[in-house]
């Protein structure tokens, strides 16, 4: 696999990277690590102690614009690093006391992620991703990812059309994350750690109640009991520039919504308290 007439993602550019065009991700070639760092407000099971390794990728397939992490993910940079760098950051992260790698929005640059990889680290390898993605590119993952950690942000496609310019949004994502569990199999714990299985993260919009229902839906018709946990997320942050409903945070009765019909559904997993939606949260980049 390389970078010529790349198809890593849904949005199949087919563009050559390695000689210098630019699909819509924005990324080169070359791996930009825009941040590695004890990243400590990841979802408990990954981290008990708060010490999850999270390396952030610069460049995105997404770009949503309410995106916090839009200082890398709209227009890319940080060092550059081939797989042999890459694997070096890993280890220094985990030699500093990380409780796994955890990879941010990795899958623009996986020829470059794929051999550092190839030998197993000591610790899960997380795959932190919007949820857009090709269970072809998925597939080249297999035996390389113990939690997959994937969005499911929108059932509602006009409102992916909207923020993220992806109107295959839902088909790409539920294929990409029935693959995902496909590959890692129901969750499994170590006491109140997580070993490996699948975590389906659910950003709440404002004003976008009914978006999140039949995302909550379609978790709880497509998977087991037990099968994989939802992480219902509050912490949207209002970056500036978006209209109403997208200038504000979302309200208690919004969350309180979602939250009782993911119950509703039967699904476990996590939420999140209304003080994690504030900038103090997002890195310095």
């Amino acid at each position: 696999m390389d970078y010529a007439y790349c198809e890593l993602c849904p949005r199949r550019c087919r563009v050559n990277r390695t000689a210098g065009e630019v699909g819509f991700c924005g990324a080169a070639d070359v791996a930009l690590v825009a941040k590695a760092m004890l990243h400590p407000w990841e979802e408990p099971a990954l981290s008990p102690v708060g010490k999850s390794g999270a390396i952030f990728f610069g460049g995105c397939t997404l770009r949503c614009k309410y995106c916090q992490n839009a200082a890398i993910s709209a227009s890319p940079r940080g060092e550059a690093a081939d797989s042999r760098r890459l694997r070096e950051i890993m280890e220094d992260l985990i030699a500093r006391g990380a409780e796994n790698i955890d990879l941010v929005t990795p899958t623009h640059y996986l020829p470059t992620l794929l051999p550092a990889l190839e030998e197993k680290l000591p610790v899960p390898v997380v795959y932190n991703c919007g949820g857009y993605e090709r269970v072809e590119t998925l597939k080249l993952l297999e035996g390389k990812v113990d939690i997959y950690l994937p969005d499911m942000k929108y059932a509602d496609a006009d409102l992916a059309v909207r923020l993220s310019g992806a109107q295959d949004y839902f088909p790409a994502a539920k294929a990409a994350i029935k693959e995902m569990v496909r590959q890692t199999g129901p969750v499994r714990f170590d006491g109140e750690r997580l070993l490996s299985g699948t975590v389906i993260r659910h950003l709440i919009l404002p004003g976008c109640v009914e978006n999140s229902l039949k995302v909550l839906d379609w978790i709880g018709e497509t998977f087991a009991p037990g099968q994989v946990l939802v992480s219902l997320m509050r912490q949207y942050t209002p970056m500036g520039g978006l209209p109403a409903p997208f200038n504000r945070p979302i309200t208690e009765e919004e969350y309180d919504a979602a939250l009782s019909w993911m119950y509703l559904n039967g699904l476990e997993g996590f939420t999140q308290e209304e003080s994690s939606a504030g900038r103090q949260y997002i890195p310095d980049f």
